[in-house]
């Protein structure tokens, strides 16, 4: 599908990218992840992909291969192109890109969306793309008008002559192209930072208004002629399966059609969604509990606590932490823990299908398109080639619609077989959240050491938790002898200097429950507790945490110069107001480093308000910068929530939440005000929707524990009866 962001007709668009009326695709090759801004040239060859596409009228298409679900990817790739080409944003037009090697993540090696890695992981592709196709135009022009290239500029889509102040469109200049057989030049160096006139600049969202006026087509919203809806029944216990069902109410339900089995559960075919609903809930079934019925949150935490005091896997090991912690002046030995989580978006998942005998056709947000691709072949036994995956806009994921067993597409795709008609399978947010896959349950022991005066000189951790890369598609890239490296993300590689540091990692499978990466993957455990512990080692050594940090990180400039501004911004060194308390966090995520200070007041009841959040980030180079400050504040919001009271619990096998009023999301009265401040490194782009997710958590309690005096190792903190006003 294609998204267009101006006033043109879409079909008017499509109709200007045929072959027949002349458009040109424009490519290159997918180079591997960037260097700093100003040093960026590329010699890789132009390849038969096609990111840009020009059309005669001088519409300019840009196919983007990554979802939309309120990272700003469909307004910060356009801009790379646009950076080098020379046009103006409000004349695109934005295409999903196919399925094709040519799109995959130059990262990754496969089509998806995550890690916070959409313009990053885009620097470079796209900006060569432009800066190939210009070079192309402008050769165009040259021969068009007999002049030397070098008296030719591009503006806001097209070429000029300096001398005789002529000019001509980019579709105009197809025809010119064609007719010379012109090609892209090998080499072109791209622009440095100090001529950028549209990176690092504000441009709001391009796919902003359709969202505004709700003309926006999201995948829950997505239609065919002769569409039928669906709504399934699964089990209510993780591991359980169907032994038989009655369908009779159901099918007297109006405008139910059909009811049947699936690998999930049994589904419920109707002209409605709350048709499809009423008759699912008039189902009878009778249900297997299966061999987890006896599973439970305390059990994990009981098991996970014994584990933590037996040796792990090393995953880093600089020193020797055991025997500096012997020889300490003083040590330190804390546990935290922290649940499961939900990944609760406010679009509820939802995938439409149409199943034919040679081929299959899917509409569905998705962040893992390669894989929802490939899990579809696999069940209908078709070649990939034949399963069309249509991206749709996504009205939020954290990671749930990146599934590697692209659990919900499967369940969609063997619905509508054998049916001969489109239909849309739509969870409710109980199903999801009862059926979900979570953010894993984790316990974290560390022991930490001083020296005479007071400084970090040992520390040893142990990480306990599911893997979520065990048993998955991802297994052979992430897990090494059994250590997955998103269990212990955000541990290792650590910029504060201390010498002696030991990690290590349990990864206990728990059968029934599956994890899932959730916005910030391992790092809303590991910051949490390594932020936290290390405010407990500075309160052990009579020091300042953030003069602590300041110390420890002399020797990593990226940090440190982080740490300065943070204090500056956030005014470290004033005395707050009274009632007013704060707590800090820093941390390396995603690439990018990022720094948080909490400001909060609490009542004695044990009521506290966030009245303000102080952020700094160093993201590279911010390409958009309202948009960095959006996700920045998105992030925090997301993770405030986590931290003050989200929970999945289990008991007896079932989860025993359900939806917003027992998950609560964070209220707009409970949202603190948040400022966000970008120190600019130059360096390539790197992520910010998930880093600020990351650190709240530790930034949170180490300031309730400056107004308080308690130390909360538990999340969220409600269960320690402070609860966010």
């Amino acid at each position: 599908m294609s998204h267009s962001v101006v006033d043109k007709s879409r079909r008017a668009f499509i109709k200007a990218s045929g072959i027949a009326t002349g458009s040109l695709l424009f490519g290159f090759h997918l180079p591997s992840r960037g260097r700093a801004v100003d040093t960026i040239a590329t010699t890789e060859p132009m390849l038969a992909n096609t990111f840009i596409r020009i059309s005669p009228d001088n519409t300019i298409g840009i196919l983007v291969n990554h979802a939309e679900f309120g990272n700003g990817a469909y307004t910060a790739l356009p801009m790379l192109a646009a950076e080098e080409l020379d046009f103006d944003l409000t004349e695109v037009v934005i295409e999903d890109a196919p399925i094709k090697p040519e799109y995959f993540h130059s990262y990754y090696g496969d089509y998806l969306t995550g890690g916070s890695t959409s313009t990053g992981s885009s620097w470079l592709p796209i900006r060569t793309a432009a800066a190939k196709t210009r070079a192309m135009l402008l050769s165009a022009a040259g021969k068009h008008w007999n002049v030397d290239t070098d008296t030719l500029s591009t503006e806001n889509g097209y070429v000029l002559h300096t001398t005789s102040k002529r000019k001509i469109s980019y579709g105009e200049l197809l025809p010119v192209i064609r007719y010379h057989k012109i090609e892209a030049p090998e080499n072109v160096t791209l622009k440095p930072s100090s001529e950028f006139t549209v990176m690092g600049t504000d441009v709001k969202r391009l796919e902003g208004p359709e969202k505004v006026t709700g003309s926006a087509i999201f995948g829950i919203d997505f239609r065919l002629p002769g569409q039928l809806f669906a709504s399934a029944a699964r089990p209510p216990i993780y591991g359980g399966s169907v032994i038989s069902f009655d369908a009779s109410d159901a099918l007297k339900v109006k405008g139910v059609k059909k009811v049947k089995q699936i690998s999930a559960g049994v589904v419920v075919l109707a002209d409605t969604y709350w048709n499809a609903r009423k008759g699912r809930e008039a189902l009878r079934i009778e249900w297997d509990s299966g061999p987890f019925a006896d599973l439970s949150s305390e059990q994990f935490y009981a098991e996970y606590r014994e584990t933590s005091k037996q040796p792990g896997l090393i995953a880093e090991d600089k020193g020797d932490a055991v025997k500096a912690l012997e020889s300490a002046s003083k040590t330190l030995e804390s546990v935290y823990e922290v649940p499961y989580l939900a990944h609760a978006a406010m679009e509820p998942l939802s995938c439409t299908a149409l199943v034919a005998h040679d081929r299959c056709d899917v509409w569905v947000g998705t962040q893992y398109q390669g894989n929802d691709q490939k899990v579809v072949a696999k069940l209908l036994d078709l070649p990939k080639d034949s399963v069309t995956i249509n991206r749709q806009l996504i009205g939020g994921s954290f990671g749930r619609r990146s599934s590697t067993t692209g659990d919900f597409v499967a369940d969609s795709v063997e619905t509508a077989r054998g049916e001969g008609v489109p239909v849309q399978l739509i969870w409710s947010r109980e199903e999801d959240m009862h059926a979900h896959f979570f953010r894993p349950l984790f316990v974290h022991r560390i022991k930490g050491g001083l020296d005479d005066a007071g400084m970090p000189i040992a520390w040893h951790q142990r990480a306990v938790g599911q893997s979520i890369m065990q048993n998955t598609i991802q297994e052979a890239v992430y897990m090494a002898d059994g250590l997955d490296a998103y269990s212990v993300d955000g541990l290792v590689k650590q910029d504060y200097a201390i010498a002696n540091h030991r990690i290590e990692s349990h990864n206990p499978q728990k059968l029934g429950i599956v994890p899932l990466w959730w916005r910030s993957v391992a790092q809303t455990h590991t910051a949490f507790a390594y932020e936290c512990f290390l405010d407990e080692l500075a309160e052990l050594g009579g020091k300042d945490p953030y003069q602590l940090r300041l110390e420890l990180c002399q020797d990593a400039p990226r940090m440190h110069n982080l740490l300065v501004m943070l204090g500056e911004k956030a005014g470290l060194n004033d005395p707050l107001p009274e009632g007013r308390f704060r707590g800090m966090a820093s941390h390396q995520a995603f690439g990018s480093y990022i720094a948080e200070v909490v400001e909060l007041s609490v009542k004695d009841n044990g009521e506290y308000t966030v009245e303000r959040v102080c952020c700094v980030v160093d993201c590279g180079f911010a390409v958009n910068p309202m948009n960095v400050e959006a996700q920045i504040q998105g992030g925090i919001a997301y993770g405030l929530t986590a931290a003050a009271m989200g929970e999945i619990v289990l008991e007896g096998g079932k989860v025993q939440q359900s939806n917003f009023h027992d998950y609560k999301p964070l209220r707009m009265s409970q949202m603190p005000k948040i400022d966000v401040h970008i120190l600019n490194s130059g360096e390539t782009a790197t992520g910010v929707g998930e880093p600020p997710t990351a650190i709240i958590a530790p930034a949170l309690g180490n300031a309730l524990f400056a107004a308080t005096g308690k130390r909360l190792r538990t999340l969220p903190f409600s269960k320690h009866g402070f609860n966010l006003v």
